[in-house]
C-alpha cells in the first residue's frame, strides 16, 4: 500500500478590483506540465515556507497570510497587504490525490495601476475578468478550474464592488471544506458534508445531495434535502 502524503498549509489569494460589471479578478493559468493542476485557471497561491512562519512567529494562520501575500506578489507582479485580506474558505485536498494541501482562501484589494507580471513558468497567461464572465466562461469551458477556485467566484458573484465584499465577508464564517472525489457513471463528482454518499465515498447512494459533478467540463453544484447543519457553499 502506498501510504497517503503528507498534508501540506496551502493559502491562494482572490486579487480583486472594482469595475463597471462589478468584482474584477486576475486569473492566472497554470503550466500545463506541472503535476498539480497543470492548465488550470487558479489564484495566485502556493505552500507556505518558513520565511512565512519566521515572519508570524510561527502562528499558522498569520504565516498564511504572508504566504498568501509572497505567491501573488511573485506569480503576478501585486501586491496584496495582508491587513487588507478576508478569509473566505479553508479547503483540504481529498484523500488519494498524489499532492495534498490544506489551504486557506483569501480575498484582497489590489490597485488598478499595477502591471501584471508572470514568470513565464509556473504560470503562463493571464487575464483580468469580471466575476461574472470568469463563471460564464467556465460554463462554456473555456476556463479550466478546479472546484475551490469556481466555488469561491460564485461566492463572490453578488458583490457590487470590493468595499461591500470586505464588509461583508470580515464577519461572515469561513466554511472548513473536505470534499471527497467518486463518480455517477461517467461522471467525475466532489462531495461535501452532508452528502449521502460522502461517508462512503460512493456516489450512486441515495438520499441528500451536496455535491458537485464535472459534465462537459463545467462544475454543476447539487444541494438538495441537505440536514441544515451542513449549509451550502454558495447561495442557493
Amino acid at each position: 500500500m502506498t501510504a497517503e502524503p503528507e498534508v501540506r498549509p496551502a493559502s491562494t489569494v482572490v486579487l480583486l478590483r472594482n469595475s463597471t460589471g462589478g468584482l474584477q479578478t486576475l486569473m492566472l493559468r497554470r503550466n500545463k506540465a506541472l503535476i498539480f493542476a497543470g492548465g488550470a485557471w487558479v489564484f495566485p497561491g502556493g505552500s507556505l515556507e518558513a520565511e512565512d512562519l519566521a515572519a508570524a512567529n510561527n502562528n499558522i494562520e498569520m504565516a498564511s497570510r504572508f504566504a498568501a501575500a509572497r505567491e501573488a506578489q511573485e506569480e503576478s507582479g501585486l501586491t496584496a497587504r495582508v491587513d487588507e485580506m478576508v478569509l473566505l474558505s479553508h479547503w483540504t485536498t481529498p484523500v488519494g490525490e498524489p499532492r495534498r494541501f490544506s489551504t486557506w482562501i483569501y480575498a484582497a484589494p489590489v490597485a488598478d495601476d499595477v502591471d501584471v507580471v508572470i514568470d513565464g513558468s509556473e504560470i503562463h497567461d493571464s487575464k483580468w475578468l469580471d466575476v461574472s464572465e470568469a463563471i460564464a466562461a467556465h460554463k462554456e469551458g473555456d476556463l479550466n478550474m478546479l472546484p475551490p477556485t469556481y466555488f469561491t467566484l460564485l461566492r463572490l458573484a453578488d458583490y457590487g464592488t470590493v468595499e461591500h465584499m470586505t464588509a461583508v465577508e470580515r464577519d461572515s464564517p469561513a466554511p472548513e471544506v473536505f470534499p471527497v472525489f467518486s463518480v455517477d457513471g461517467d461522471d467525475l463528482m466532489v462531495m461535501f458534508r452532508g452528502d449521502a454518499g460522502y461517508d462512503a465515498r460512493d456516489g450512486s447512494i441515495a438520499g441528500p445531495r451536496h455535491r458537485a459533478v464535472l459534465i462537459g467540463g463545467y462544475w454543476r453544484y447539487h444541494y438538495t434535502d441537505v440536514d441544515p447543519a451542513y449549509p451550502p457553499l454558495v447561495q442557493q
